[in-house]
């Protein structure tokens, strides 16, 4: 079997896996989900988001665009089409409007809320502002008047932006505020600012498992939604990660259906949000040795493979499939599981640097080996032991 089949039939083994593990009767609300064209490349399309959500059990998700190159002016183009999708998928698309600072925003967010939108997307690191922008005011305002909600983006390339967070909202407070990639930006402080504060939530599109148990030990279980940040994120990664982070920080049936569905499910239907209780996660992580060390290389693995090195030169892959194979680990089974996952990660990057002379087979190949390197992190970081 090529390279190509072969990570196919690991991902529909894993699907399984992910599909195995929800706990029963439960369906999915994917809170971050993009459709459309990125100046970085990326695209996501609405027929395979349609496909993978009927594979996933996901009934609804919350849709806007990405960064788009006709994003001028004020994402009207582009918000457009998200409004068509939505509408072109009833009931499983909720759209959400995203705004520029810079290009009429109120009057943006207005027009496409007026024609169904269901919230308002912000991005503050791609669009260039801060929470204590004056220009944000009348959009928290708007969100509160028309109770809507927003989603921000609180991932990497950001300064510290909670305690400016937490100033807007107490001036305007819409019904629900989903702080995209569990908040790592600043995520001590968020805890400080909203850990227990009703109606603020954190949503699970990260890469690390570390993020997410983290964020269960700083944050109740009642203000975490599950996403994938499509395409970014695939399936079955931010699926199988979101629940095996979840277990392991010790949440129940109860509390992780919620995170699955039915607090994205409120947010959706404009409901008052669960009282929050407490966090649940653990303040210390003992894991064996190996796989930390497993782990430690695939952090660096992925973060070459997404910038696109073409090879792994630094021989990292290698590095973690030596630690798998350690004989004296004490956990074989594990291990051969992590292995599998990394032999056809190498197979995918070998493959990419085959292809430089057809960057479409090249891209594929990469983000195949990425989704199976996220996945064995996933497994090295989970695997109860």
């Amino acid at each position: 079997m090529n390279a190509i089949g072969r990570a196919n039939e690991l991902l529909e083994r894993y699907a399984t896996l992910a599909l195995a593990e929800l706990p029963a009767g439960t369906d999915v609300v994917d809170v971050h989900t993009h459709l459309g064209e990125d100046i970085d490349g990326m695209a996501g399309d609405r027929d395979e988001l349609l496909t993978i959500q009927r594979a996933y059990g996901v009934s609804r998700s919350f849709v806007f665009c990405l960064d788009e190159p006709d994003r001028h002016p004020a994402f009207s183009a582009a918000n457009d089409r998200t409004l068509a999708h939505a509408a072109a998928a009833p009931g499983e698309l909720v759209p959400f409007v995203r705004l520029d600072l810079e290009e009429q925003p109120v009057e943006e967010a207005t027009r496409c809320l007026d024609a169904g939108a269901g919230g308002i997307k912000l991005h503050p690191r791609a669009q260039r502002f801060l929470p204590d922008d004056p220009r944000l005011e009348p959009v928290f305002a708007l969100a509160a008047e028309r109770h809507v909600p927003i989603l921000i983006h609180g991932g990497r390339g950001l300064p510290p932006i909670a305690d400016s967070l937490g100033r807007l909202l107490d001036r305007h407070c819409p019904p629900a505020l989903i702080v995209a990639h569990a908040g790592i930006v600043d995520l001590a402080a968020m805890a400080r600012n909203f850990a227990g504060r009703p109606g603020v939530f954190f949503d699970t599109s990260v890469w690390s498992p570390l993020d997410l148990l983290d964020l269960y030990r700083l944050v109740p279980p009642e203000q975490v939604v599950y996403a994938s940040d499509y395409p970014y994120g695939r399936q079955p990664n931010a699926l199988l990660m979101a629940i095996r982070t979840a277990r392991a920080a010790g949440l129940d049936d109860a509390q992780v259906r919620a995170l699955l569905h039915d607090t994205g499910a409120r947010i959706a239907d404009g409901l008052d949000p669960v009282p929050p209780t407490m966090p649940r996660g653990a303040t210390e992580l003992s894991h064996p040795v190996t796989f930390l060390r497993i782990h430690q290389y695939l952090t660096m693995a992925s973060a070459m493979i997404w910038m696109r090195h073409p090879s792994d030169t630094y021989g990292v892959i290698g590095l973690a499939l030596n630690a798998c194979d350690e004989r004296s680990n004490g956990y074989r089974d594990a291990t051969d599981q992590i292995r599998e996952l990394l032999v056809a990660t190498r197979d995918l990057w070998e493959l990419a640097a085959a292809a430089d002379d057809d960057d479409l087979a090249r891209r594929r190949a990469q983000r195949g080996a990425f989704r199976l390197v996220h996945l064995a992190s996933v497994l090295a970081v989970t695997t109860p032991v």
